[in-house]
């Protein structure tokens, strides 16, 4: 034990990135080609499927002692701020379950620090005073809209990938699946959190989530499409329902008088109340499981040094969701519910820009993250009756802004209280064809 302490600290992070090679091929070899020999899998996925004690080996990490254990995660967790080089604290929450507990414990949330680490992040809301900072590239041929970590676009593209959602345009509305991957926007998936539906004429877009806001409890409409629904048909993991947490609207532009777009956004699962005075927004700690994975330990298998946001840590359980073989199709549509969650909801709405004379031109602040003009720029902040008691400091707060600094290429900073998640299904609705608002 002593000479475990005495390890430099360098020693350490490189034992736990050797680490992963051999658990995952202990998962690979013992499940596999068993359970799964024949069907469509990704090797760098482990099926979330009980292990037997005795065939699983912790290694010599599992029975650290608490306290140095605590010093360790610490360390890492305090020394590797930004990605990819954070990856190494999802290595932490890979090794075993006593690491696993201890990392979460550590970890913070996006509001409390200011860093994504795990997909749960990315449902929790931003920081209350620096932005996050991110961009968006869409692809045109693809119909796909992908959220990435970062200032602006590396010349490496070796930036992390936050969400993708892809284009469905159907005869009577358009739809934006989101998913934590970019080749895979199916529902049936583990990988799906949501989606965005706008109305035939494009002004009023509805934000789906996967999972019910934190600490809510709802009950999903007895409708026609949920007695379609089939629960036999789809895998326990993947959710039988979707929220509806946000409702976007573009007011008419009637009289097609030239001008910005105008916006307001209601927040359904966010309260007025989030940006008083010691107020919080709802906080989900972990993905929703419909199975207890308490006694159950599956081993990550990564396929290279370069992983994926979400498949990364995606058999570890917590704040981290987990990742089953093939899932089933579902033949009927997903019941869907909707209507407000909170009795006073946060309301947003696009912050007036100003008429610059010389520059013949509407003009925003963006400070210097938008570089172009388009119709599509927006600044968000809130719109709240005097009565609420909130200061004039946090109205004029920008929560949210949306532009454009090339082509297919769009910045897009959030902050406290919208998630990572609510600010990109927002900015996608900017992405849709307006022609009754324009």
């Amino acid at each position: 034990m002593l000479k475990e302490k005495k390890m430099s600290f360098k020693g350490i992070v490189r034992e736990l990135r050797e680490m992963r090679d051999g658990i995952g091929s202990i998962s690979r070899r013992g499940i596999e080609g068993r359970h799964w020999r024949g069907s469509r899998t990704r090797s760098h996925i482990a099926p979330d499927v009980a292990l037997p004690s005795q065939l699983f080996d912790q290694g010599q990490w599992a029975n650290l002692p608490p306290e140095l254990l605590l010093d360790i995660i610490r360390r890492v967790e305090e020394s590797e701020t930004s990605w990819p080089a954070r990856t190494v604290v999802v290595y932490c929450a890979s090794v075993c379950k006593s690491w696993r507990d201890i990392t979460k414990e550590i970890v913070k949330t996006p509001e409390e620090c200011g860093r994504l680490t795990f997909p749960i992040s990315l449902k929790q809301p931003g920081p209350r005073d620096a932005p996050i900072q991110c961009y968006i590239r869409r692809d045109r041929a693809t119909s796909t809209h992908r959220l990435y970590f970062g200032l602006t676009p590396s010349e490496d593209e070796s930036d992390k990938l936050l969400l993708a959602a892809k284009k469905i345009r159907k005869a009577t509305r358009t739809e934006f699946a989101i998913s934590l991957v970019a080749d895979d926007f199916s529902r049936a998936s583990s990988t799906y959190v949501g989606k965005l539906r706008s109305n035939f004429l494009g002004t009023k877009f509805t934000i789906y989530d996967s999972q019910p806001p934190s600490d809510t409890s709802i009950q999903p409409n007895n409708n026609r499409a949920s007695q379609r629904f089939n629960k036999k048909q789809v895998s326990p993991r993947v959710p039988a329902c979707s929220y509806s947490i946000a409702t976007i609207s573009y007011e008419l532009n009637v009289l097609r008088t030239r001008g910005p777009r105008r916006m307001n956004c209601v927040m359904h699962s966010i309260p007025i109340s989030s940006i008083q005075e010691g107020g919080s927004a709802p906080t989900p700690k972990s993905f929703p499981h419909s199975f207890d994975d308490t006694n159950s330990l599956s081993a990550p298998s990564f396929k290279s040094k370069d992983l994926n946001f979400a498949r990364s840590i995606s058999s570890v359980s917590g704040p981290i969701s987990s990742v089953s073989g093939p899932i089933s199709s579902v033949s009927g549509p997903i019941s869907s519910v909707s209507g407000p969650i909170c009795v006073d909801s946060l309301m947003l709405k696009n912050k007036a820009p100003r008429w610059h004379e010389q520059l013949q031109c509407w003009c925003l602040n963006f400070k210097g993250r938008v570089t172009v003009a388009s119709v599509k720029n927006f600044q968000l902040v809130a719109s709240v009756d005097p009565s609420h008691n909130v200061s004039a400091a946090e109205q004029d707060k920008v929560i949210l802004q949306f532009g454009k600094i090339g082509k297919d290429i769009f910045t897009m900073d959030y902050r406290y209280p919208l998630s990572a998640y609510q600010a990109f299904a927002i900015c996608l609705s900017s992405f849709d064809t307006k022609p009754a608002c324009e």
